[in-house]
Parts: structure tokens; C-alpha cells; sequence
């Protein structure tokens, strides 16, 4: 009765500990972009640059049917690479899109307020819901589209850090 009792109480325990362990793991995964802000554009003119998220599609192998869920945004960055005096306090606002093969696109993050920025900001996170169809597509595209304060005098290179989170699926 003994080993009955003790074998149930180390059965619960482990299945209590597997789930709340597999609840709290949260994948974390990276993406980054670069976007070439060119010399001469103008001021107050909206700007749009995409890229192809083609490392995501290395983490999952454009299989929709990853063993992730509910994948979200958890932060976005955007740092001034070059030119070393430069500062994000040239840009009016700026804004990053996800989409599958540009189609469905959603506001993932955004910024309006550069004021005291130096060279690395974060961005405001979007309410953009779950992204689970678009991470796992096939085609993940990145959109920035930003507006500048005044005309830029030299290439500026800027990074743009998104983090997405996920859940393993049960």
C-alpha cells in the first residue's frame, strides 16, 4: 500500500512538474534586418524598405507545422550602425510590418517620439495578436517604413531587432 501511495505521489509530481516546466519555457527567437536610409531623402515623405526573413525559415524550415504556438512580439529595437555621429533624433517616425509574401501585413511595433534617442531605441510593441501563420510561412516579410525630420546629408545603416516569443505546442 505503501509503494501504491508513494509510486502516485512521485507520478503527480512529475506530471505537475512537465507541465508547469513546459508552461514557463517560452522560445525566444531572433530576427534582425538592415535597412539603408540613402542620402538625399527628403523630409516628411514616408519611406517603406522590405526584406525576406529567410533566417526564421532556417529555425522552422517554412514548416507550418512547428512545434511552436502562440508566437508573439517581445521587443523591437532600432540602432544607428552608421555614421558614428549620427542619431535617430533625424527621424520623424518609423514603423515595422510582418507579413506572409506581403499579403495580410501587421503593425508590429512603431515609434513617433525620437527626441532623445542617441543611437539606439526601442520601439513601441503593436497589439498584433498571435503571428503563428506568418513566422511559419514560407515567405516571413519585414517591412520598415519610417519618415525623416529633415533631408539626410550622408547614408545612414540602421538595425532593426525583432524578438518574437512562442510557447511549445502540446
Amino acid at each position: 500500500m505503501k509503494n501504491l501511495i508513494l509510486t502516485g505521489i512521485i507520478a503527480s509530481a512529475t506530471l505537475v512538474s512537465c507541465s508547469t516546466v513546459q508552461s514557463l519555457v517560452q522560445n525566444t527567437f531572433p530576427y534582425n534586418a538592415t535597412v539603408l536610409v540613402s542620402t538625399g531623402i527628403p523630409a516628411n515623405q514616408e519611406v517603406s524598405s522590405s526584406t525576406t526573413a529567410s533566417n526564421v525559415q532556417s529555425w522552422f524550415g517554412g514548416n507550418n507545422n512547428a512545434q511552436i504556438k502562440d508566437v508573439r512580439i517581445s521587443e523591437a529595437k532600432v540602432t544607428l550602425i552608421s555614421p558614428s555621429n549620427g542619431s535617430l533624433a533625424d527621424f520623424k517616425s518609423f514603423k515595422v510590418y510582418v507579413s506572409s509574401d506581403g499579403t495580410a501585413e501587421k503593425l508590429v511595433a512603431s515609434r513617433s517620439d525620437f527626441s532623445n534617442s542617441g543611437n539606439s531605441l526601442n520601439l513601441d510593441i503593436g497589439d498584433s495578436g498571435y503571428l503563428d501563420n506568418v513566422v511559419k510561412s514560407n515567405n516571413l516579410k519585414v517591412r520598415t517604413v519610417y519618415v525623416l525630420k529633415n533631408a539626410t546629408s550622408s547614408d545612414m545603416n540602421l538595425r532593426v531587432s525583432l524578438n518574437f516569443n512562442s510557447v511549445p505546442a502540446n
